[in-house]
């Protein structure tokens, strides 16, 4: 409704002729009326009444209605008090206000036909506050009709108890003229309009138990209610002075949203943040600060309303649960992939020297290599070798995320930016600032992703999805991918200029076939851990088992090879290791061959054994009869096989 933005002239107009009617010395009927017609000029669609208690305190008696139907009112002369008596009676009984949002469904209108008799006459909700004297006497109810179902918002409530409040002090002056000469000295002290407006927005704000601040066009504050002073300690001069700001906000979240509260400003429109508030004790706890403007007819900002609402109790949570996954993550990534580091081999080696060389810099970090390598532990190592150790390491899978999700969830999205979006959410860039973020499978990224990254490495800003100001992060970026990222960028499906900058410093991991050297130390290391975990002991791995093991190509790497140790732990008897030649294919057995030859000969052997799975599996991928199962690897890594060695698994489903 109109009079909920129109504060400063509308309201305060008629509150001062209400007040000059009462000093006047008109009668109570009319100035109760004029009340109601006053609250009904603002909306065609409101009614407005006002019912003045009976002597005996037992019931309500009409006193104004202008617009309320004479078949309603005719019901409810006289209209007892008690809980289940509508709207009025219930708010008199219980002395406090009570909202009806339909009608039609509240049982407070179901007794003696008062449902009825309201639909019948139009009206849908009812809002009621009652009159209460300083001693706690009901003295009356104000009331507000709707022809349709709705609940209030915080200014219609306030613009309730504005009226109802103007109501009591009739009905108390009409009793007594001691109330209406303070009133009318009041009116006359409060002559300036910006103090009859600083009195008003006292009269409004004081009641609410939150912290709410009003600003003057261009932010700064002009009053707090009086749960702000009493949260902060300080005097009402105090929060008018220029530093407040600085002097009740933590500094870093008043450098942070400096320039976005200053263009949400500057827009006019409704907006909010989060931040934390410094207690009377010194102690800082967050809350969610809402931004409503109050405009005038021509739609100039007249006032800010700040409302605090503390959320220090969930941003703890949320805090304290991050902190936690990505504990509970580094403890199973340890004990899931510390295997993968166990080794001696000059491959190893290299790889290892160059992880110690770049994590003394800031420098982007593309890892290549199959899956089961052991890319992510090589980004951690990484990490944890830096000058960023002791901050967060955040991991995403690109693959992972749907396409249309994937921006939301790097970059974070503001609410309502689409649909779905019931709150703000900081993406993965955000949550990294000061750290590091390992984008593992980057060669997924959709191409408009990849735009928003480049934009990322260029600038080091990051703009949520709804938002039109950039964030500025401090993060490092470590790449990850078992895709030919150059086959990728000449076919058009991954940006060149994305990729240079990615490959800055490109490290390679290699796949377990390249490193058989290290196989004996692996598989002593994984009998012994998955053994421990059975209560098992087994004295050693039996000499054919590791000639078995050595002769096979392992193409998902060290993945693969836990998978096997695992498996063989459960089902071996004695105290002799083994595992059964059955469970490994033995068309993937090595050939010995010259040295100048290997590569492609592995090729040969991949292309070979990837046919026959396909032929076998008419050309499916997926799925426990599919290819990927036969051979015993991930479907991801089969699709990026079967891409690189060009092999065309659609011939396959007509065989």
């Amino acid at each position: 409704m109109r009079s909920t933005t129109d504060r400063t002239a509308g309201p305060q107009d008629w509150e001062r002729r209400s007040l000059e009617m009462i000093a006047g010395g008109a009668s109570l009927g009319d100035i109760l009326t004029g009340i109601c017609n006053a609250i009904d000029a603002h909306d065609p669609s409101v009614m407005c009444t006002v019912l003045i208690m009976d002597s005996d305190g037992k019931q309500l008696w009409p006193a104004a209605g202008p617009r309320v139907p004479v078949e309603w009112t005719r019901l409810i002369t006289p209209l007892p008090i008690g809980p289940d008596v509508g709207s009025c009676g219930a708010a008199a009984y219980l002395k406090e206000k009570v909202i009806v949002a339909d009608i039609a469904h509240d049982p407070l209108f179901d007794r003696r036909g008062y449902r009825e008799q309201a639909l019948r006459n139009g009206l849908r909700a009812a809002w009621s506050v009652p009159l209460l004297s300083k001693p706690n006497e009901v003295l009356g109810t104000f009331a507000m009709y709707y022809g349709e179902p709705r609940k209030p918002t915080p200014r219609d409530v306030a613009l309730v108890e504005a009226a109802a409040h103007l109501a009591l002090i009739a009905i108390e002056s009409d009793r007594t003229q001691a109330a209406l000469k303070q009133a009318l000295n009041d009116i006359q002290r409060a002559q300036a309009k910006l103090r009859e407006d600083e009195r008003e927005l006292r009269r409004i704000v004081d009641a609410i138990p939150q912290t709410i601040v009003v600003l003057n066009p261009e932010g700064r504050a002009v009053y707090a209610n009086r749960s702000t002073l009493e949260y902060t300690g300080l005097t009402l001069d105090e929060v008018m002075a220029p530093d407040f700001r600085t002097r009740i906000f933590h500094p870093d979240d008043v450098s942070r949203l400096a320039n976005e509260r200053q263009d949400a400003l500057s827009r006019g429109e409704p907006f909010e943040n989060e931040q934390r508030a410094r207690r009377r004790d010194g102690a800082y706890r967050w809350f969610l600060v809402q931004y409503n403007p109050l405009h005038d007819e021509e739609g100039r900002v007249l006032h800010w309303y700040a409302t605090g609402t503390d959320i220090d109790d969930r941003k703890r949570d949320e805090l304290r649960v991050r902190s936690e996954n990505l504990a509970l993550r580094e403890d199973i990534d340890s004990s899931s992939m510390f295997e993968e580091i166990v080794g001696s081999s000059a491959a190893l080696k290299r790889v290892l020297a160059d992880v110690a060389r770049v994590a003394r810099v800031e420098s982007t970090v593309l890892i290549t290599g199959e899956t089961g390598t052991g890319k992510e532990l090589i980004a951690r190592a990484i990490h944890k070798r830096s000058a960023r150790a002791n901050r967060a390491f955040i991991r995403l899978n690109c693959a992972a995320i749907p396409p249309s999700l994937i921006a939301s969830e790097l970059f974070g999205h503001e609410k309502g930016a689409f649909t779905g979006a019931t709150q703000r959410r900081v993406g993965r860039f955000e949550a990294a600032d000061g750290g590091t973020i390992l984008l593992d499978e980057v060669g997924e990224l959709p191409p408009e992703t990849q735009i928003a990254l480049l934009r990322v490495l260029q600038e080091g800003e990051v703009e949520r999805i709804g938002s039109s100001t950039p964030a500025v992060v401090d993060v490092r970026v470590l790449a990850a991918t078992n895709r030919d990222l150059k086959a990728a960028v000449a076919s058009g499906r991954f940006r060149e200029d994305l990729y240079y900058r990615l490959n800055v410093f490109p490290v390679r991991v290699p796949p377990l076939r390249e490193r058989l050297e290290d196989l004996p130390m692996l598989v002593e290391y994984l009998v012994q851990r998955y053994a421990a975990k059975l209560g098992r002991r087994f004295r050693h791995v039996s000499r054919p088992t590791l000639d078995l093991l050595r002769s096979y190509s392992w193409p998902g790497n060290v993945r693969e090879l836990q998978n096997v140790i695992e498996r063989a732990v459960v089902l071996s008897d004695g105290d002799i290791f083994s595992v059964d030649e059955s469970w490994l294919t033995s068309e993937s057995q090595r050939v010995a061959t010259p040295a100048g030859s290997l590569g492609s000969t592995i090729a040969d052997r991949e292309r070979e054994l990837i046919e026959a799975a396909l032929t076998q599996s008419g050309g499916r991928i997926a799925g426990p009869l599919g290819a990927a199962a036969k051979l015993g690897i991930p479907r991801q890594t089969l699709d990026s096989k079967i891409a690189s060695l060009g092999i065309d698994k659609l011939s396959f489903r007509s065989r």
